[in-house]
């Protein structure tokens, strides 16, 4: 049985509401931060990678993954 927008209580709407947030910010700041890296600098397709970061709704995990574990070190990050 499906729960309707309406049935859920506020915090859990709000809750809901904050994660799609997070998650939008963070998939944005992970798609311009590919999009301005050659793709030396990326482990992995940068193909692959904008389209998972473009269509896959992972609540902010699949960005996050790409921030963490899909950027090559540079010599600025090493600083």
């Amino acid at each position: 049985m499906k729960t309707k927008w309406s049935d859920m209580s506020t915090p859990v709407r709000a809750g809901i509401i904050a994660v799609a947030a997070v998650d939008a910010g963070v998939r944005v700041w992970a798609l311009r931060d590919l999009r301005s890296r050659d793709k030396s600098q990326v482990n992995g397709s940068k193909l692959l990678w904008s389209a998972g970061l473009s269509t896959v709704n992972s609540a902010g995990i699949l960005p996050a993954l790409y921030l963490l574990r899909g950027r090559k070190a540079s010599a600025a990050d090493a600083e």
